[in-house]
């Protein structure tokens, strides 16, 4: 008899009709079921994933402050409307991240100093066309690029990873303290090698869009550089459960301290106006230029890329200066009053 087939008593318990057990053997076939239907999962050994759901909120407040920061700015420098959010944080391998880029791609590659590492910004296709389009005073609608970017090109785009490696330093300042300097550029995805390709890296997907353009940036840092983060939040646990209340007032005091002190930047700007060619032309050095507006006009105050009062233009010793009148909701709409 082979080894695989069943003998009546199995057969019997399968059915649920054996020796007097019938519940016992229902609860038996439904255990096998139930266990049939478990999702098993392999674990490896040499890549463990250590990216926990505690750890994966932190680091998605995180990039949200980031990505906030990169839309004000973007915002300020295309004079566009631009959104930008988070897609995703997530650990791959760095084998595994190139071969999401496209081919080929705009990655610049940065040194993390004192590590000896290097991380990599990857701006796509279609982002890297509308900033070049949009700095060269196009209106960001051209066709996505299918070649290299030029050097003058590449100097354009690179304003942008510039920033967002000030940004990624700043939002890791608090628990991995580094300094990025971006020292390459690659645009073949096969030849980019930062680290292995069976190392394990932590990337951001930061997704653009723009009427109808979409596109995406990927921040690539290695593990190597943030096991400080990943293997610290036990000790850091037990450190707030050992702090009395006095300790946890004081760091409330700090954090409070720290957000007060905050600066945003303010922006005013006067309802639009109209000249006629013949009076741009006419314009020279000294030229006064009627707009037309009432010295009561009243203008948006915006505070960071966000419009938040409504306020007058004036002088005050001698300085110019807005006074607030009212204040505008975070989300109110407001068709009547210029946007800037």
């Amino acid at each position: 008899m082979s080894s695989e087939t069943l003998s009546q008593t199995d057969i019997d318990r399968l059915l649920g009709g054996g020796g007097g057990g019938g519940s016992r053997s229902n609860a038996t076939v439904d255990a096998s079921f139930a266990a049939a239907a478990l999702d098993v999962q392999v674990y490896d050994f040499r890549r463990p994933h250590r990216v926990s759901k505690e750890r994966l909120r932190t680091l998605e407040a995180m990039y949200e402050r980031l990505v906030k920061g990169f839309e004000a700015w973007l915002i300020s420098r295309v004079r566009g409307q631009i959104e930008v959010r988070l897609q995703s944080v997530e650990q791959f391998s760095f084998g595994e991240f190139t071969l999401s880029l496209p081919m080929p791609c705009s990655s610049f590659i940065f040194d993390i100093q004192g590590t000896g590492q290097k991380g990599v910004i990857d701006i796509g296709p279609e982002f890297s066309t509308y900033v070049v389009d949009r700095l060269f005073g196009g209106e960001g609608t051209g066709s996505p690029l299918t070649r290299a970017l030029t050097p003058i090109e590449r100097m354009a785009v690179r304003s942008v990873a510039d920033k967002v490696t000030s940004l990624l330093q700043e939002i890791w300042q608090d628990h991995v303290p580094m300094e990025l300097n971006i020292t390459g550029f690659e645009s073949s995805p096969e030849i980019l090698q930062v680290v292995n390709r069976e190392d394990p890296v932590l990337v951001a997907n930061v997704e653009f869009s723009t009427g109808s353009v979409s596109s995406l940036v990927l921040l690539c840092l290695p593990f190597s550089v943030l096991d400080k983060f990943f293997t610290s939040s036990g000790q850091q646990r037990m450190a707030l459960l050992a702090t009395n209340e006095q300790e946890r007032e004081q760091t409330r005091m700090r954090s409070e301290a720290a957000l007060r002190a905050t600066k945003v930047p303010l922006t005013a700007r006067l309802p639009d106006f109209s000249l006629s060619m013949r009076d741009i032309a006419q314009i020279v050095e000294g030229t006064i230029i009627p707009t037309g507006i009432p010295k009561d006009a009243r203008v948006i105050v915006r505070a960071g890329s966000q419009e938040r009062f409504i306020g007058h233009a004036g002088r005050v010793n001698g300085n110019l200066a807005v006074r607030i009148v009212d204040a505008l909701p975070s989300t109110a709409s407001t068709p009547d009053l210029p946007r800037s």
